[in-house]
C-alpha cells in the first residue's frame, strides 16, 4: 500500500510506541477534535474573516508547538532533502486547506459542511487508484458507500437552489481534494520525523503561507469578543495542534484513505457536540443515519496489519 519503511530510527524523538489499535485510537481522537471546529469556526466568524481565523490559528499553534519543542528539549531538524516536501505539506494541509474551508464553511450550513467532508474518503479512494493505481477492494468501497448514505440521512439535505450555498458546497469538494494530496505527501515522512517535529514545521511553513493570502483578503480587524476567542483557542490547541499531532501519529501505520474513512465520524459526532453545546433536539431519522454511519467506517477503514 502506502507504507514505507521507517528511513531513520525515530524511536528517541517519538515516546509512543503503539498496537495498530493505537494508532487507530489516535486518529479518531483527532476525528473527535476536529467535529466541533464547525462550531468553533462559525462562532469565531464573529469578529474573524474567513483567512484571519486560519492566519492566526496557525500563528498560536506556531508559538505553542515552539514552548513545547523548548520546554521537551527537541531540537530534531528537517534534513534538507525532505524541507521542500514538508514547507509544500505545511502549504497544502494548512494554508490551502484551512483556507478553503473557512471560506466554504462561511458560506453553506453545517449540514452541508458534513456531508461534503464525508465524501472525503471517496475522493482519497479515487486519487490513489489514478495516482498509485491501488484498486479498493469491495469492501472499502461498500463501506464509503454506506457511510455516505448515512450522513445523507444524518443531514437531511435539501437543495434549495442557493448559488451561494452551492459555491460553498464545491469549495469544500476542492478542500478534499486538497486533503487527500495532503495524506500523499505526509505519508512516507511521519516515518522520518516525530511527530511534534513534523506538525512544528508544517505549521510554520502554512504560517509564511497565510500572510499573502491575508493582504489579498483585506478585511478590518476586529477585537475579539469572549465567544469568538474562546473559539479561536479551541481551534488553535485542540485541532491544529493535538489534532494535527494525533492524525499524523496515525498516518504512520494505517493508508491514507482509511485515515481519512475515519473522517465520516465527524458529522456524527458533530450532531452530539450540537446536542450538548446548543442544546439541539434529536430526531429517530438523525439517530438512524448516526448507526448507518458508523457502520460504514467500520466496514471501509478495517485494516489488517502487523502490531
Amino acid at each position: 500500500m502506502l507504507k514505507a519503511k521507517p528511513l531513520i530510527n525515530n524511536q528517541k524523538m517519538d515516546l509512543f510506541k503503539g498496537t495498530l489499535p493505537h494508532y487507530y485510537l489516535a486518529s479518531t481522537g483527532a476525528v473527535i477534535l476536529w467535529s466541533a471546529s464547525f462550531i468553533a469556526t462559525k462562532l469565531a466568524y464573529e469578529t474573524f474573516a474567513p483567512i484571519q481565523l486560519g492566519a492566526v490559528r496557525t500563528l498560536f499553534a506556531v508559538i505553542i508547538f515552539w514552548f513545547i519543542r523548548r520546554i521537551s528539549s527537541n531540537d530534531e531538524k528537517i534534513k534538507k532533502e525532505d524541507r521542500i516536501r514538508i514547507a509544500f505539506s505545511g502549504f497544502l494541509g494548512i494554508t490551502l486547506y484551512f483556507a478553503i474551508e473557512n471560506i466554504g464553511v462561511s458560506m453553506t450550513s453545517s449540514s452541508n459542511s458534513a456531508l461534503i467532508v464525508a465524501s472525503f474518503p471517496a475522493v482519497t479512494t479515487l486519487l490513489e487508484f489514478f495516482i498509485y493505481h491501488l484498486k479498493p477492494n469491495l469492501k472499502k468501497v461498500l463501506g464509503i458507500i454506506i457511510a455516505i448514505i448515512g450522513v445523507a440521512v444524518l443531514t437531511q439535505i435539501n437543495v434549495d437552489g442557493d448559488s451561494k450555498s452551492m459555491l460553498g458546497n464545491v469549495i469544500l469538494i476542492g478542500a478534499g481534494i486538497v486533503w487527500a494530496f495532503y495524506n500523499f505527501i505526509t505519508r512516507n515522512l511521519t516515518n522520518k520525523y516525530s511527530s511534534i517535529t513534523l506538525t512544528y514545521y508544517q505549521m510554520k511553513a502554512g504560517l509564511i503561507f497565510f500572510l499573502p493570502l491575508v493582504l489579498i483578503e483585506n478585511k478590518t480587524w476586529k477585537m475579539p469578543t469572549i465567544t469568538s476567542a474562546s473559539a479561536l483557542i479551541y481551534l488553535s490547541i485542540g485541532c491544529s495542534i493535538v489534532a494535527f499531532l494525533l492524525y499524523n501519529l496515525g498516518l504512520r501505520k494505517l493508508s491514507a484513505s482509511i485515515s481519512v474513512s475515519l473522517m465520516n465520524l465527524v458529522p456524527v459526532l458533530g450532531l452530539v457536540f450540537s446536542i450538548l453545546i446548543l442544546h439541539e433536539s434529536v430526531s429517530a431519522i438523525q439517530i438512524l443515519g448516526g448507526i448507518i454511519v458508523i457502520f460504514g467506517v467500520i466496514l471501509s477503514s478495517i485494516q489488517r496489519g502487523e502490531n
